[in-house]
């Protein structure tokens, strides 16, 4: 290893991994962990600056979703070039310039935040925001080269959460700040520090893995794979669900449910801490038992949810909206680690069935997954900008959120239905075949 570069990098190699990689491979994590979570933290910063913002600031709740949306927009734009970005210049490097980026929105955000600052620029310093929703792509992607396929769902679901968990720790502090009669710029000047010990540390730490390369060619294939986009679908209804929810949950309660900002703030991190605690124990499951299995039930959980939080949005009881708006966090987070599971599974399953085996079949897994990820964390944070959109339009038109929700239940139950049609019925597993490959994969299995 030369200037925190490793030359030779083969996690599939048991005696490689045990000797050496493992120990690596955790440190790298913990510190992309870190690097994530504050870039989470910081994408999410709106969903409690806008409880900040009474009637001194002239914007109504439909302009406040919007601002939110904006921050979902581009941090969902952005983890496309942010996935390049860490075989171009390495994971540690890309952690440092990632982390540091953070700085900018951070402080433009506590210049401006006053009332008789203009919606345009609020909008922009919103925007700006979402370079934060970009370090889970080059993190993720980054984690995905560091460990072997037999491990990939726990520490990609381990990786996720903890990042993930930057959003209910901003809102918690946000709910300390505001408990504290402090304004939007105590919560801000906390985070700058931690956002310089975030690219400091990863600079100390993180290593770059030289065998990772762009390759051009896994790009054009995982955009021409039809499971690319299948698995951006499904990953909409779990993460899209995720992040947009941790947006809207403080906002719903203050519009529909008439909450103070204190009261808001005291309930929304609870659904966002939960999601993310146990979005690992989605990777581990979906390790144990097959990711498509774990996702489709998930997926059945979350449709039940969403109907009692239909039924509560129509009877005004916020004590059985909160509840099953948590459970449904809490089901949002177990989808993140089984749906991510399945990605690298998925590619492996197709090399068996090409004849593929060995280190020939786990190359092209890693290959096609990584190339993949970057383009399904995209379009599933998309999912982030519908929900938003789909409570604003809802507002507007019938003053609550309950037709938004209706719209969600429907969106689940296809998400169901695909997950069954694609990988689990029986037609799918059997066309997987070769049946003297050895290890057997079919997509039931990823």
């Amino acid at each position: 290893m030369a200037g925190r570069w490793i030359e030779h990098w083969d996690p599939e190699d048991e005696a490689f991994w045990e000797a050496r990689g493992e120990r690596i491979a955790r440190r790298n994590l913990v510190f992309s962990i870190l690097s994530e979570h504050i870039g989470f933290s910081i994408w999410t910063l709106w969903s409690v600056l806008v409880l900040f913002m009474g009637p001194e600031y002239g914007i109504d709740p439909a302009g406040k979703f919007f601002l939110v949306a904006m921050a979902t927009l581009v941090g969902a734009f952005i983890r496309v070039p942010y996935t390049f970005a860490v075989a171009r210049f390495g994971g540690r490097n890309w952690t440092i310039v990632a982390a540091s980026m953070l700085l900018l929105p951070t402080t433009a955000a506590f210049v401006v935040m006053e009332p008789g600052t203009s919606y345009t620029t609020f909008m922009l310093v919103a925007m700006l925001t979402g370079v934060g929703g970009g370090n889970f792509a080059s993190s993720m992607t980054n984690i995905n080269s560091f460990f072997p396929l037999r491990k990939k769902g726990w520490a990609l679901g381990l990786n996720a959460g903890g990042g993930n968990i930057g959003v209910p720790v901003v809102q918690l502090v946000g709910l300390a700040v505001i408990g504290a009669a402090g304004g939007p710029r105590m919560l801000l000047g906390i985070y700058l520090p931690f956002i310089a010990v975030s690219a400091i540390c990863a600079a100390l730490f993180m290593d770059n893995l030289a065998p990772v390369k762009n390759d051009t060619g896994a790009s054009k294939d995982a955009v021409r794979d039809p499971h690319t986009w299948i698995m951006s679908f499904l990953y909409i209804g779990t993460f899209g669900s995720f992040i947009g929810y941790s947006f809207a949950f403080g906002l719903v309660l203050q519009t529909q449910f008439g909450r103070t900002p204190l009261q808001a703030a005291s309930i929304t991190f609870i659904g966002p801490l939960l999601g993310s605690l146990i979005r690992p124990v989605g990777g581990r499951l979906a390790d144990r038992y097959g990711g498509a299995r774990i996702t489709l039930w998930n997926f059945l959980g979350m449709g039940a949810a969403t109907g009692i939080v239909v039924i509560a949005s129509v009877q005004e009881s916020l004590a059985l909206f909160t509840t099953a708006f948590i459970v449904l966090f809490v089901l949002t987070g177990v989808g993140n680690g089984s749906t991510y599971k399945m990605i690298p599974g998925i590619f492996q399953a197709k090399a068996v069935a090409k004849g593929m085996t060995g280190d020939a079949a786990a190359a092209y897994g890693r290959r096609l997954s990584g190339a993949s990820m970057g383009l399904i964390g995209a379009v599933g944070a998309l999912g982030g900008l519908g929900i938003n959109l789909a409570f604003r339009q809802s507002f507007l038109t019938a003053g609550t959120g309950t037709s938004a929700f209706v719209a969600f239940l429907a969106f689940y139950a296809a998400c169901f239905t695909v997950t069954w049609a694609v990988y689990l019925r029986r037609p799918a597993t059997a066309a997987t075949p070769v049946a003297e490959a050895k290890p057997q994969l079919s997509y039931a299995e990823v």
